[in-house]
């Protein structure tokens, strides 16, 4: 059994509370990886590719994208910004196009469900302030060879705003990330910062409500986050961060989940919302 009370040292609680973020490695084990890794190749190939949505931070088109706004209870596909020619034909085969697979594959599929609901995961959350975990979003990333697309700079908190804030996020490397194949960027101790910018969806249209005007980090502030597949990053709601394009010959695959805490308020208007018909857990 996991002490829930216990898991990370003192040591590991104050690096969370100064920098905003955690490194734990040889989290996952090579098997955990390969199954998930697996089970995203099926769902891939399953995918009708004529469904055309996709996913980019740097676009307008997912603010108005009804498949995606409304995929948080959902297993769906999202392409790449950079996938299709001038005549909207796919550059590539589908399984090296897809951007990401969202939003709800922890409570709808089994093999992401065995992956994502973990007492060790519950014993972090906890620990670092999240009372009472819900687990709101899934996403399977995939930072294609070539053509991966660049996630701006941008705070979680921005996309599950709760009062208070208490969004955090478990990022976990299914493939080592480096600076060549577009590895996670933070800012140490920028949580501490306020929210810069906040996404809400009304009439079934998502756009970006500015709320501070604070630079966001350069790379003279900002550290890499190089990685071995098998990592968990864990991260609070404020922390700044990003991943630049990958332009390698290799993937970085990756796989995030996205915690609240049910004693906050999380806010009606959010982009992801649940009825009763898929209730939210928490991780165990």
């Amino acid at each position: 059994m996991i002490d829930e009370t216990s898991f990370l040292s003192p040591a590991r609680r104050r690096q969370y509370e100064d920098d905003g973020f955690l490194v734990i490695p040889d989290f996952k084990s090579a098997d955990e990886i390969a199954a998930l890794r697996k089970r995203a190749e099926e769902i891939v190939d399953e995918f009708d590719p004529k469904i055309v949505s996709i996913f980019s931070t740097r676009s307008e088109r997912v603010r108005r994208d009804e498949y995606f706004l409304t995929s948080g209870d959902k297993i769906r596909c999202f392409f790449e910004e950079e996938a299709f020619d001038e005549a909207g034909a796919l550059r590539r085969p589908k399984a090296l196009s897809i951007n990401k697979i969202g939003h709800a594959m922890h409570d709808l599929d089994p093999v992401f469900e065995r992956f994502s609901h973990d007492a060790r995961l519950q014993a972090i959350a906890r620990e670092v302030g999240v009372a009472e975990p819900l687990v709101y979003q899934s996403m399977y990333i995939f930072k294609q060879p070539h053509i991966g697309g660049e996630v701006r700079w941008h705070q979680d908190g921005t996309y599950f705003e709760t009062d208070p804030p208490t969004v955090t996020t478990f990022w976990f490397a299914l493939e080592d990330a480096d600076r060549s194949n577009g590895c996670l960027w933070v800012e140490p101790g920028g949580h501490r910062s306020p929210l810069r910018e906040r996404f809400v969806v009304q009439s079934g249209v998502g756009h970006l409500e500015k709320r501070d005007p604070a630079p966001w980090p350069t790379e003279a502030t900002a550290r890499p986050v190089e990685v071995k597949a098998g990592t968990v990053v864990a991260f609070h709601a404020l922390l700044p961060h990003y991943s630049a394009q990958n332009r390698s010959a290799k993937s970085r695959h990756a796989y995030t989940l996205h915690a609240v805490d049910k004693k906050a308020t999380y806010f009606r208007d959010n982009w992801l919302q649940r009825d009763g018909s898929l209730p939210l857990r928490g991780f165990v």
